[in-house]
Order: structure tokens, then sequence, then C-alpha cells
């Protein structure tokens, strides 16, 4: 199978490496695609604690595709299955994982026609997972900081809980995608100041109910925590990788506030996170396709023109996919 290796920071190379067998109790997934995480920019671009070459297929881990083969002891699934799984190496054309990390996708779509859509499991079942942790009644104020498409997601699933959405973005078109996932207010950020004074003018000077933070940088994190009422919410569900981050407890604690890092770690939270984000997706409650905005062609070109475009977010960019289907 093909599969790519970083080879060096900002090099990719499509490589042939031996098909995978599934393991005990595990499966064979013949890749449909798979999603490019955020998170897996620094490893594309370099850090001094990487060692490269990375092993075939890393970092990959947002997959879906086909069962191809089943290991010994799996029951319950069958070759041809459609899934969504957790594994750490889906940048290639099959991916192995334990059974138990499998989420079972729709065969068709609610109109009957084949469930062939793009549907990047783990970022989903983040979101998910993320909503689940946050508390959302109706009639909260809630204000999302960072529209990629993790904060996209949420906003849809906070508005169809019932609250009332504010949108914090950088940029015009995250928060034009925002204001069609549900989004009421929308605010630019800037300014630390300048940006809580226009949120609150939509909220209310006492602040927000709950404040979701989706960015995993510094600056938001400090405008999010200050958005936060008295006995608020803060929910970190940003992934904070490149260093020590400082807040200002007194503040914190002085309202009281909960803080909630919303990352899951249990694989069984996981697969739990899949699985209802696929059925919300196949009802209806959910569409990424359009969050999904910008597909690559599954060859060393496409990989690396995925991550130039995840560090430069083109205006339109929200978030790229890599499509295995067309690999050979």
């Amino acid at each position: 199978m093909k599969a790519a290796v970083l080879s060096a920071p900002g090099r990719v190379e499509l490589t042939d490496v031996p098909l995978p067998d599934p393991p005990p109790n595990g499966v064979r997934v013949r890749l449909d695609g798979c999603g490019v995480c955020h998170s897996n920019l620094p490893v594309f671009e370099g850090r001094d604690w990487f060692e490269y070459p990375r092993p075939p297929g890393s970092p990959g881990h947002e997959g879906w595709g086909v069962i191809d083969a089943l290991g010994s002891g799996v029951t319950g699934w069958s070759e041809g299955d459609r899934v969504g799984l957790m594994s750490d190496a889906a940048y290639a054309e099959f991916d192995v994982c334990p059974a138990a990390n499998l989420a079972r996708l729709p065969a068709a779509a609610a109109d009957g026609s084949p469930a062939t859509g793009p549907f990047p499991a783990e970022p989903l079942a983040c979101a998910v997972n993320v909503f689940a942790r946050s508390g959302i009644e109706p009639g909260m104020n809630v204000v999302v900081v960072g529209v990629g498409f993790l904060g996209a997601i949420l906003v849809r699933l906070v508005t169809n809980a019932g609250a009332n959405v504010t949108a914090v973005s950088r940029r015009d078109f995250s928060l034009g995608v925002a204001e069609s996932q549900g989004a009421k207010q929308r605010v630019t950020l800037g300014d630390n100041w300048e940006t809580i004074a226009a949120v609150r003018e939509s909220v209310g000077d006492e602040g927000a109910d709950v404040v979701i933070e989706c960015t995993g940088l510094q600056q938001p994190l400090d405008v999010a925590a200050e958005l936060v009422k008295v006995r608020g919410r803060l929910v970190i569900a940003g992934y904070h990788q490149d260093g020590l981050r400082s807040v200002n407890l007194q503040s914190w604690n002085w309202r009281g506030i909960d803080v909630i890092n919303a990352h899951e770690r249990d694989p069984q939270v996981y697969t739990r996170g899949m699985q209802r984000a696929a059925e919300l997706v196949a009802d209806g409650t959910l569409d990424p396709a359009p969050l999904l905005t910008h597909r690559f062609a599954f060859t060393d070109v496409g990989v690396a023109d995925a991550f130039a475009a995840l560090g430069g977010r083109p205006d339109g960019f929200l978030k790229g996919w890599l499509d295995m289907r067309g690999a050979e």
C-alpha cells in the first residue's frame, strides 16, 4: 500500500510499505479519506523534539473507510462495514485498529443515497464530547471563541440546544460560517479589551453563562476567560501544545468559575462520541460537508498542499481532508 511519510520538516514522500495485517481483536480498514488536523501542523513544520522520518501514515488520526479484513476474535463487524476509526497512521490507503475503536457509519444517507460523504470521525467525536462537557441549557448565553471546524460544529450543537450563541473569530469568513451554523452575534477577535467590550454588548456586562475556547492559543484564552460570568463555566476545547500558559487565577478565583478541560483521553468515551456524531449526521442534525472546504488528492504534493493550507488558512479555508480513493 501507499503511505505518506514525513521524511523531514516540510517534506512528504508517498512511499510503498507492506500492507498491515489486522491485529487480534482488530480490523484493517481501507481508507476513503482522512482529515488533516491542526494539531499535526507542528510535526509537519518541525520542532526540536520530533525525530524524522516519522512512521508511515503518521500522524493521521481522522480516518474513515470500509473494513477490509478482520483479525481473530472480532465479533459484531463484517468486511464491507463503513466505519470511522481511532488510529494514528491514517495518512495511508489502509490502517488498522482495535475493533473497540470503531464507530459504525450508516451505509446510506437519510434520503437513501449512498453514504459516501467525508466523515472525519475523530474531530466530530471531539465536538460531541466537548458539547457534552459544556452543560448547555436552553436560554443560556454562550460564547464560542475560535471558529474553525471544531468551533463551527459546536456553534451548531449549542444552537440546536436552544442557547444564544455569540461567535468570536479573527476571520470574516469564519464568522460567516458561524452565522450559517446558527450564531446570532458575531465579534471580530482583536485587542483583548475591545473584543471583551464588544461581546458584552451582546451577552450583558455580567458575562456569559458558558464560554468555549477553541483555538489552543494564549490570547484567545485570555479573552475567553474574562467573558465568563460569576459562577459561569469556561470550557477549554482548544489543544494547547506549544508551551506553558499563564492565567489570571485571581480573577478566576474571585468569580468562582468552573474550568473544564474538555479533551477526552478515554478510548471508550472517544468511540461513543464518534458513534453519537455518526447518528447526528445520519438524522440530519449535523452536516459536516459544507465545513470540509478543501479536498486534497492523496499524493506527496497533495499532502504537502493540505498542510500548507492548514498553516496559511487562505480565504475560504476551514478544514482540509485527503481523498484516498484516488490514490492509485
